[in-house]
């Protein structure tokens, strides 16, 4: 039984082992979300804690999609912007463990983040993701309008650069 479930903080450091397993899965398998291999749960637990002290003051929201308990994917919505962006918010790190892809919890839990997003006056979500990685093709498939691609804008987990697609979606 799949579930996807928004975090208090509280949850976010409970969930922390698991959120950082999942991470440490993805930096592993090539995904570009900002680290550099090698990469270890160790490396993974302070971003984790940053990231549940940012749901403590409700700056970032935190989903994870739980599948028979265990945590094998996540997403995040930075939604504390700018006081001219009160519109806007940004979609973090969606993550899914490999061992859990192709069971649609990329897509359940964007939808959770989005519905969440606009229930607290959003009505525009931006991200970036690698050029030409598997997680490109997900966006079109799910609304969003692909904007562009900056190069060399970020480097691989192996190393190299990597270029970024941006893209958008209207929520509300």
């Amino acid at each position: 039984m799949t579930t996807i479930r928004l975090l208090d903080a509280t949850e976010a450091r409970v969930a922390i082992p698991d959120l950082c397993d999942v991470l440490v899965d993805c930096v592993d398998g090539g995904a570009s979300v900002g680290f550099m291999q090698p990469y270890t749960r160790e490396d993974a637990e302070p971003y984790w804690q940053a990231v549940a002290e940012s749901a403590a003051t409700g700056a970032t929201l935190l989903f994870v999609a739980k599948v028979e308990g265990r945590v094998l994917g996540t997403v995040q919505i930075g939604v504390a912007q700018m006081p001219n962006q009160p519109h806007r918010a940004d979609l973090k790190k969606l993550l899914v463990h490999r061992a859990a892809r192709g069971k649609g919890l990329a897509r359940l839990l964007m939808h959770a983040a989005e519905e969440e997003a606009a229930r607290r006056g959003k009505t525009i979500l931006v991200l970036d993701t690698a050029t030409g990685s598997d997680a490109e093709a997900i966006y079109p498939r799910l609304g969003w309008e692909r904007v562009g691609v900056i190069p060399d804008y970020a480097l691989w987990p192996e190393g190299g650069f990597c270029a970024s697609t941006f893209f958008y979606k209207r929520i509300a």
